[in-house]
């Protein structure tokens, strides 16, 4: 392969891009175009090469220390790549409904609110709040013993969420937190602090409306 410099100019990255749009370019050449340069030894090209191969081997799981096992490729340049790839997800997932309040919750889970059975639900969401998912944890009435911390942040430490909110239906309408209500809360709370995912909110869902830990100042 011929280096960048000897290339005719429509088959250099940058000027392929201008002149057919980013979709014509491969993947090695639009790591090229991020990178810009080569180092010592090893031009751009050649370097974005390597850095398809490791994204190619273990994209869901690329971080700054792969990368930077490249020769070549250090920290800043790094986490350009990853920057961009974290912007293009958060992108790509903006047609999911970014939650900024409880309203935006009980929008979401609404169909839930008059259920004869309690459902227990947790919500995973991305550090620009936008809805990763949504699942089921448990349903049945609702103690302490019954929702372990782990099965409701197994899925968000897996969708790698940087915070999540759980929210439970009132079969009897009542929108006042229960003891087992504010236990469960306090102990998510908990957990949340210890694994690194914080717990937004904890909202309460009845036919007539809501009721937010959040809101109400109780996280």
């Amino acid at each position: 392969m011929k280096p960048l410099k000897e290339l005719h100019d429509l088959d250099k990255p940058r000027e392929k891009l201008a002149a057919k749009g980013s979709a014509a370019l491969k993947n090695e050449e639009l790591l090229a175009v991020l990178l810009g340069s080569g180092v010592r030894g090893k031009d751009v090209r050649r370097l974005a090469r390597e850095i398809a191969a490791v994204m190619d081997r273990s994209f869901e799981g690329l971080d700054l220390e792969q990368l930077t096992s490249i020769h070549g490729l250090g920290p800043a340049k790094a986490s350009q790549i990853l920057a961009a790839i974290e912007l293009s997800r958060r992108y790509l997932i903006r047609t999911h409904r970014r939650i900024a309040s409880a309203v935006d919750v009980y929008e979401e889970l609404r169909s839930y609110a008059a259920r004869r059975q309690e459902y227990f639900l947790s919500m995973t969401l991305d550090g620009a709040s936008h809805i990763i998912e949504t699942r089921i944890v448990f349903i049945g009435t609702l103690n302490q013993s019954l929702v372990h911390p782990r099965e409701v942040f197994a899925d968000a430490i897996s969708d790698r969420a940087a915070g999540i909110i759980v929210a439970h239906n009132h079969p009897s309408g009542t929108l006042e937190p229960s003891a087992a209500d504010r236990a469960i809360t306090e102990r998510l709370k908990e957990v949340g602090r210890l694994v690194g995912i914080e717990l937004l909110d904890h909202v309460i869902l009845a036919r007539d409306g809501y009721w937010s830990f959040a809101e109400e100042g109780r996280l």
